[in-house]
C-alpha cells in the first residue's frame, strides 16, 4: 500500500523508507508540509505490507524498478525524492537512471557506496538471527542502536522512540529478511552518482553508525550539485531524531 495525500496541483514528493521502518516514519513531513506538496511514500517490496511479494533476497535495483514503475503507473512527469538509509540507496538509482524525472533528491542518514566485508559479515550473520528468532527485544534493541543516536536512546522523554518506534519494531516479521539481504548485500552505486542532476540535500548525522559522516562525503563530492549538512542532534534517521530542525529544512529545500 501506497500513502498518497493525492493533491494532483501540488508538486509531487517521493518519500523513500528505511530498511526496518515504513512510511510512517514521513508522518512529520506530510504534516509539516501539507498544503505545500503531494506527499507519496511507497512501501518496498518484502517490506511492511508487502512480504508476500518476496521468497528471495530483493535487490536495490528491484525495489528501483518497483518505484520507477509506480511513478509511471501515476503519470508524474517531474518528482522531487526524499529517502531515509535504503530509502537513499534507491534515490541514487532512480536520479541516475532517469536524470530528467528527479527535481529535488534529499538522502538521510544514505550512501551510495556497498558495505565493507566486515559490515557484510556483521549485519548478515543479523539477518540470519532476525529470520531464525524473529524481532525478541535483544534484536529490537540492536535495530534501535542502528537506527537512532546514542543521545536519543539515552532521553528517557523521547516516548515516541521509546515506546511507538519500539512497539512497531517489535511487530515486524522475520520474513522481512530477504529484504534486509539486498541491503547487506547491495553493490556500490558510487559510479552512478555523476550522472545526477537534481539539486541535492545529503543530511549526515554525525552519530550514525549505520552508514558514518565520511560516507556522506563520498556523495558531496560526487553528486554535482549538492549540498552537505552536518547534524549533531542525529545519528541515523534525522527526519524522526530531531524533527524540529530537519523537516523546516527540508521542507525549504524541496520549495
Amino acid at each position: 500500500m501506497t500513502i498518497d495525500t493525492g493533491e494532483s496541483q501540488l508538486s509531487p514528493v517521493l518519500c523513500l523508507h528505511s530498511l526496518f521502518l515504513d512510511p510512517r516514519a514521513f508522518d512529520g513531513l506530510v504534516a509539516a508540509g501539507a498544503g505545500r506538496f503531494r506527499f507519496i511514500a511507497p512501501k518496498f517490496p518484502g517490506q511492511a505490507g508487502r512480504l508476500d511479494e518476496a521468497d528471495a533476497t530483493v535487490t536495490m535495483d528491484q525495489c528501483t524498478d518497483d518505484v520507477l514503475a509506480l511513478v509511471d503507473r501515476l503519470g508524474l512527469a517531474s518528482v522531487s525524492l526524499v529517502g531515509q538509509s535504503m530509502g537513499g540507496d534507491v534515490a541514487v538509482r532512480i536520479a541516475a537512471r532517469r536524470p530528467g524525472l528527479v527535481d529535488r533528491l534529499v538522502l538521510m542518514g544514505s550512501s551510495a557506496g556497498a558495505e565493507t566485508a566486515e559490515n557484510r559479515e556483521l549485519f548478515g550473520a543479523f539477518v540470519d538471527e532476525f529470520e531464525r528468532e524473529g524481532f525478541t527485544p535483544e534484536v529490537v534493541d540492536f535495530v534501535k542502536g542502528i537506527l537512532f543516536a546514542a543521545t536519543v536512546l539515552d532521553d528517557p522523554g523521547r516516548t515516541d522512540i521509546h515506546g511507538t518506534w519500539t512497539k512497531r519494531l517489535g511487530e515486524l516479521s522475520p520474513r522481512l529478511a530477504h529484504a534486509a539481504r539486498g541491503v547487506v548485500e547491495r553493490e556500490s552505486a558510487l559510479d552512478l552518482l555523476p550522472r545526477i542532476t537534481a539539486r541535492t540535500l545529503i543530511i549526515s548525522g554525525t552519530q550514525d553508525q549505520a552508514r558514518p559522516p565520511a560516507w556522506s562525503d563520498e556523495m558531496f563530492d560526487a553528486i554535482p550539485d549538492a549540498e552537505l549538512w552536518r547534524i549533531k542532534t542525529a545519528g541515523h534517521s534525522p527526519c524522526i531524531e530531531d524533527p524540529g530542525a530537519v523537516l523546516p529544512r527540508v521542507l525549504d529545500f524541496l520549495a
